[in-house]
């Protein structure tokens, strides 16, 4: 569960099928830690705030009963009305706010309803808890295109490093010759794609902690990740790795100019580059 502080209220998340609930038992403790659930029934009285969550069933909520929604909204307002969240999804089938027991205990509602609780308790609250839910929510992409690229780099990983040591390592070899010979074939990766060697991109970022893999973007590592299946079939036919390297190359352009067309140019130049290398061979 996750959980962000806003004006040092420690607020609680739920994820409900890859929604985003938020905490109104926490959020209402701004204004009466106490009696939070006291601030939360105040609020589901008025009719403006059963019209907002009528109005939100109705959107998202195939299952909403319509019917009971408008005797709800009749009273609502009134003196003798009283609204709870677990009468409200009782009556209605509403899904927008679900209440739940055990550790994690309280009253959710889903981020649409949360944010506009938090502007009936505090416009200042409700400021800061879109920043800090914000700021989470950067976090997590942040780590998922992290987890994306690392399992990217993975995918074709195995069958690339097979074909190496089936067809072009001699069991006549040593450790660190065939370990001159995995970095060489890495080599023909990154030039296809990047247009220099993992040491020449070391001695150009000397201030980089790794390595030019884990400074590629999703684009690029989807690309390494064709090349390596690739080269891993080159391999297998006896093609001589200047061969493999050109066609490999040329992949590169066509791949990366389909997944990002802006990036042509920069790949053609790496063709040139790789040309040059070539003939200085």
């Amino acid at each position: 569960m996750a959980k962000i502080n806003v004006l040092d209220k420690e607020i609680r998340l739920y994820n409900i099928k890859d929604d985003d609930f938020i905490s109104l038992t926490d959020i209402a403790k701004y204004k009466n830690a106490d009696d939070p659930r006291f601030v939360i029934q105040n609020w589901m009285r008025t009719r403006f705030t059963m019209e907002f969550l009528g109005i939100w069933e109705h959107l998202n909520n195939p299952g909403f009963n319509r019917v009971e929604f408008e005797a709800v909204r009749n009273e609502s307002g009134s003196n003798a009305f009283v609204m709870t969240p677990k009468k409200w999804t009782t009556l209605t089938g509403a899904i927008g706010i679900v209440s739940k027991a055990g550790r994690y205990g309280g009253t959710y509602a889903h981020k649409d309803i949360a944010f506009e609780f938090a502007s009936w308790v505090s416009v200042e609250f409700k400021l800061y808890l879109i920043k800090e839910f914000q700021r989470l929510k950067d976090d997590e992409r942040k780590t998922l295109g992290w987890d994306i690229r690392r399992n990217l780099a993975k995918i074709n990983y195995r069958i690339h490093t097979d074909a190496i040591q089936q067809h072009l390592i001699p069991p006549t070899l040593d450790k660190k010759q065939t370990s001159l010979v995995y970095a060489s074939e890495a080599d023909v990766l990154n030039l296809a794609l990047f247009g220099m060697t993992a040491a020449q991109w070391r001695d150009a970022n000397p201030d980089k902690e790794g390595n030019m893999r884990d400074e590629a973007d999703v684009t690029q590592l989807v690309c390494l990740s064709n090349l390596e299946n690739l080269n891993a079939l080159f391999i297998a036919e006896g093609a001589s790795q200047q061969e493999r390297l050109e066609r490999l190359n040329q992949i590169a352009i066509h791949q990366m100019t389909l997944l990002a067309g802006d990036k042509r140019m920069r790949l053609n130049e790496i063709y040139r580059a790789i040309r040059t290398i070539l003939q200085s061979r």
